[in-house]
Formats: C-alpha cells, structure tokens, sequence
C-alpha cells in the first residue's frame, strides 16, 4: 500500500498513512476512540463528533472489530494515549469489513478452546501471544539454517513421494499416482544419505515428513517438520556435536532476537539457555537411572525401549538436554552402523529434552553386504529399494546424521502443552482441514 506507514514508526508531528485491523473502538459521547493494530502495535486514531466529516465519523464508529481499515490523518502528541500520540484522520476508509459476529476474541481477553482456534486459525494468529510463537519459529528456522551453513553444510530438498518407505510400510500414507501405488515419506533418511555419498558430502534439509500413526496425543503429528543432518566421514559422535550446536544455536538466536515474543509469552525470566556440553548418557546408565528413579510401576530391563513415563522420569532426573547412546541394535532401523566391536551394540543416540525426544540418530551402515543382510533382519525386500543399495556399490563413504522434529523444538523451547500450538494448520487423526 503506498505511503503506508506502520504504527511503531508514527511519529508526532507528521501526517501518517496506517493501515490494519479495527481492534477496539471506544464511544464516549461527544468523542470516540478507534484503536488500529498492524503487525508492529496498536495506534489511537481521534474521532470528535462536533467538529470532523459527519460521514468520516459514522465510518469509524461503524466499523466492527477486526474490520481492515486505512487512516490518514495528523499525528499528534497525547499523553493519555497509551503510546503518547494519536492520530487525528483527515480520511477513514473501511478497506473489507468483518462480520460482528467473531468467532473467536483476537484480542485475548476472551479464552478460547485449541479446536476453535485451529478452525479460525488466521484469527486467532492476530492474538499476540499467539503469534509470538510463530515469529520465534521462524528465527529457529533462520538461525538453524545459518548454523548449518556454518558448519559446511549444503541445503537440498528430497521427494515427498515415494515408492517404498524408509522404515517399512506400517506408517506410511498410500496415495495413487498415475495409476501406481506410492506413498508420502516418513523421512528424507535414505535420499540425505545418498546425498552425503555424493560429492555434496554434508547436508541438511527442513521439510516436511508424513507418519500414519495412530497417536493421538499432545506431541503426535501426522505431518511434521523435520530438521535432517547427514555427513560424509562422520561418525555418531561428529553427529552429535551437530546436532548440540545446532539446538544451542536455535536457543541463543531466539534469546538475542525475540526478547519482545518472549515477554508475551512470559518466558523473559524463565528462558534458560543450554550451557555447557550435554550430558551423554549410554542406554544402560539410562535405564539404571530411570529404575533408580522408583516412578515406574514395572523395572525396565535391557532391550526395553523407554516409555514415555520413563522418558519423563529420566528427563526429571537429567533436568536439562541429554544424549541416550549405545542403544541395543534390535530397537534401532536396519541402516543404523553397529559398534565394531560390539554388533549387538548400535551407534544409534536419542537427544532427550527433559520433556520428550527430539532427536534420533547415528552411523549409518556404508557397507554394501552388511546394508543389504541388514533389509532382510528386518522383513523388507532389498530389491525395492535398489535404488539406494547400488550406491553403496559405488565407494560410499563412511557417515552419519539425525533427525530433529521442528514442532517438538519449539514446543519444548516455549514449553507448549500442545503440539499444535507450534503448527500454523496441524494434521493428525482428527484434522484435515484447514
């Protein structure tokens, strides 16, 4: 919009073009008070009755909550104004008129339920708390991406259909295409790998990822975005310091950057930076510590995978980020490397915040007769996935990366309650739309 001027740089003493949403009109009888709001605040605009255009007076006195007008007029100095100044309009045009009838209080001051707000999500983003949350994901995404150029790495971008899925067939989403069977892709995993064989060697993406499982609770998605690392001669621990300085480069970003997002969101004198290395603990201190705990009604054993009250229970214990390690090869997919010298011992980690999981990973296995003995210990056929076993016929490299679930980055950051919260327009069991 020409010689639109947004709020936050209004200055008295000027004339001044703002443009935004109608969020509260106050009537006091012989003058009126319409507040606009944009993206950078809220400015009072004066209406008095007696002495401007009668039409200019009933335009914005008739406008509804979350109308989209434009204002032109002087900027004058008022200390009773809540910033200092308002403006006086010399014109007042209502640019689409909203319904009356909301359904839901952008202005924060009437709660409503998450499914509400998921419905009306471009309302309810005019909150700004709410819209806090989004600002902050997008300088994570920012400072992730400046990390992992810093560290080396090329950004590419892989399919999201697909012939065969990354870890069998039980959560993957069947669609029809041209009259063939293919599928969403749960991962990246095995196409980030081809890529750290290439002369590419290090890279990451930021994209989308679909699962159909069946959960339904406060941190599942069915469409989430992942956040992938995979290096050419790196092993598990090289992978791990990615990883670290990747979540401590999101946090540190966030911190310098978004102290006025945080102040909405209350987290000013509660956002705590990671310090120092994280903790990693390998699979067996892990369970030692859950069971020493005492939180779970049944001892963990050796091969148990960590149930989500063992996860909180460790996370409680730990109190900050951690690494899980050495994991028992049994629970770790088919392409993670064994120890050398111990194969029933994997290089797959788990980076745990105290919440939850964020990250899985570790060495993968570049050995072409071990990769392929690998397919078959699991059930799936190593012929439909030719396509990323010949490559490894072809001088790959030793190498290794993770996954990290963006949502769940910001959503323990922020210290969400729900997943959905950190999604513009969420998929899971229950949502298809918007």
């Amino acid at each position: 919009m020409e010689n639109r001027t947004y709020t936050a740089d209004v200055e008295p003493g000027t004339s001044a073009t703002v443009a935004g949403w109608v969020h509260e009109t106050r009537d006091l009888g012989g003058i009126a008070f319409v507040i606009v709001r944009d993206k950078t605040g809220k400015l009072q605009v004066k209406l008095e009755k007696d002495e401007m255009d009668e039409e200019l007076v009933e335009t914005g006195l008739d406008a509804a909550r979350e109308s989209v007008v434009k204002v032109t007029g002087d900027v004058k100095e008022e200390p009773r104004a809540p910033t200092g100044f308002e403006l006086v309009p010399e014109s007042f045009e209502v640019v689409a008129p909203a319904d009356p009838q909301l359904p839901l209080d952008p202005s924060g001051k009437v709660d409503a339920e998450l499914p509400t707000r998921l419905d009306n999500r471009t309302l309810d983003l005019r909150k700004p708390d709410v819209k806090a949350v989004f600002e902050i994901r997008s300088e994570v995404l920012r400072a992730v991406r400046e990390h992992f150029r810093d560290v080396g790495c090329t950004e590419i971008n892989t399919p999201k259909i697909v012939a065969t899925g990354t870890e069998g067939g039980t959560e993957l989403f069947p669609i029809s295409y041209f009259g063939e069977e293919a599928f969403m892709n749960q991962s990246p995993q095995l196409f980030k790998q081809l890529m750290a064989g290439s002369g590419l060697e290090k890279v990451f993406e930021i994209g989308p990822i679909f699962r159909a499982e069946e959960h339904n609770t406060p941190r599942h998605l069915n469409e989430a975005t992942s956040i992938d690392f995979e290096g050419a001669f790196h092993d598990h621990n090289d992978a791990m310091d990615v990883v670290e300085g990747v979540v401590k480069a999101a946090y540190e970003a966030v911190s310098e950057n978004c102290q006025e997002e945080l102040e909405l969101l209350g987290l000013e004198d509660e956002f705590d930076l990671p310090e120092g290395d994280f903790p990693r603990l390998t699979y067996e201190e892990a369970i030692e510590r859950v069971n020493a705990t005492g939180e779970l009604d049944e001892m963990l054993v050796y091969g148990d995978d960590l149930s989500t009250e063992a996860e909180r229970a460790l996370g409680e214990d730990v109190g900050e980020h951690y690494f899980i390690t050495n994991w028992p090869s049994e629970i770790k997919p088919f392409y993670i490397k064994d120890l050398d010298d111990d194969p029933e011992t994997s290089t797959g980690f788990d980076l745990m915040h105290p919440r939850m999981e964020l990250v899985s990973g570790g060495q993968r296995e570049h050995r072409y007769d071990h990769l392929v003995e690998g397919f078959e210990q699991q059930g799936l056929n190593p012929d439909e996935f030719e396509y990323y076993t010949k490559m490894f016929k072809y001088g790959m490299p030793p190498h290794a990366g993770w996954g990290l679930g963006g949502e769940r980055l910001i959503m323990t950051m922020l210290g969400l309650d729900n997943i959905r919260e950190a999604v513009l327009f969420p998929r899971d069991r229950q949502r298809l739309s918007p």
